[in-house]
């Protein structure tokens, strides 16, 4: 199981470059507007040395990371939520994801136009944030319309629907996004299937140019998105896409010494994953064989039959128990075996909690 992560942004704020870079997928980049029309979507690998190690060790055959899908959304303006641009498109694919990257432009550059006029992130996005926020609120009112008429019947939901909706629209009409909207486990329920555009967890991905990158908090928009990020305790993520993308041209071989002269230990694509990871509770756990190493995605807090369950249903339909050793054990220890013998090979049941990092082997029988 990975994750789904639209790009979302203003016209000319990098999307598409960001995009191509963590894909090596060649959409189209230009400077001026609707670039974008249909989402491009690419399948991207998660970084994690956890897996070369563990292949250092085994010697597999082949090493299979985890990947997770990013979608390149069309830039959106103001009246979006009034179909002007490619509002509708936009937001019909933004609905469609898990979670949403959203791009803001953090340098100045005469020769790339600025759809507005002006470099103004936190102006960026109010913009987008409003016109999310409308769509929102027209989708809840037109809920709440149903739900009084329903309730008319003495349709216990229904009638909840109705306290839930009037709640969120003055939530929507203050201008707060639905994911801070507080509702109880039955409230939610309603919330889930109104699928709200602004219910969707995000983060920001400061878009700098080079020089910023080694003096960051040198740079007044920087300054600016981290300050109102901060308040909205929303991640920051800070990238220089046209780097990245010079980045990703280059052989993996080349990239090292690439990287040390422009003074970055990894890529910044590196932590816009890890970010969208985090941000939707997801983990990885390991299997290790000769036949291949692989990470596998689950959700923080799954159960080792929830976990056997995304290698096939099977697995937890049947299953009897889990083997488990934690990665830096195995790769100090050097085999399955050695950690066997020293203890550091563990049974455990179906209530056992899968940890980020384990390797595991699933004993089964259907």
């Amino acid at each position: 199981m990975g994750f789904s992560c639209g790009i979302v942004g203003l016209p000319n704020v990098g999307k598409s470059t960001l995009f191509n870079s963590l894909s090596n997928a060649k959409a189209e980049a230009q400077n001026f507007p609707f670039c974008t029309i249909e989402p491009n979507v690419g399948i991207v690998f998660v970084p994690d040395q956890r897996i070369a190690a563990l292949a250092k060790v085994v010697q597999p055959e082949r090493e299979v990371p985890a990947t997770i899908r990013f979608v390149d959304i069309a830039g959106l303006v103001r009246g979006a939520s009034k179909g002007e641009g490619l509002g509708n498109q936009f937001l019909s694919h933004i609905r469609e994801v898990d979670a949403v990257a959203h791009v803001v432009r953090c340098f100045a550059d005469d020769n790339v136009t600025h759809v507005d006029g002006k470099v103004d992130p936190v102006a960026d996005v109010a913009t987008i944030s409003t016109e999310l926020g409308l769509k929102d609120l027209d989708t809840v009112n037109k809920r709440l319309d149903r739900a009084r008429k329903q309730s008319k019947g003495g349709d216990p939901l229904e009638k909840l629907a109705v306290v839930v909706c009037e709640r969120l629209s003055a939530h929507l009409d203050a201008g707060k996004p639905a994911r801070s909207f507080t509702a109880d486990d039955k409230e939610r329920e309603i919330l889930r299937e109104l699928s709200l555009l602004t219910d969707k967890p995000t983060f920001y991905v400061a878009n700098v140019d080079e020089g910023s990158l080694a003096a960051i908090d040198e740079n007044p928009h920087y300054r600016a998105i981290k300050a109102l990020a901060d308040s909205e305790k929303t991640p920051v993520v800070v990238i220089c896409a046209a780097l990245e993308a010079q980045i990703a041209e280059l052989e993996p071989a080349d990239r090292p010494e690439f990287l040390k002269s422009a003074g970055l230990e990894e890529p910044g694509l590196n932590s816009v994953i890890r970010t969208g990871y985090s941000l939707l509770g997801l983990s990885t756990y390991f299997t290790a064989g000769k036949q291949e190493v692989r990470a596998w995605t689950i959700r923080k807090g799954s159960t080792a039959p929830k976990a056997a369950a995304v290698i096939h249903t099977d697995f937890e339909r049947g299953f009897i128990k889990a083997e488990v050793i934690w990665w830096e054990d195995f790769v100090a220890l050097g085999s399955e075996a050695k950690c066997r013998e020293a203890g550091k090979l563990a049974i455990e049941g179906k209530d056992y909690v899968v940890r980020d990092g384990d390797v595991m082997h699933f004993r089964f029988n259907v």
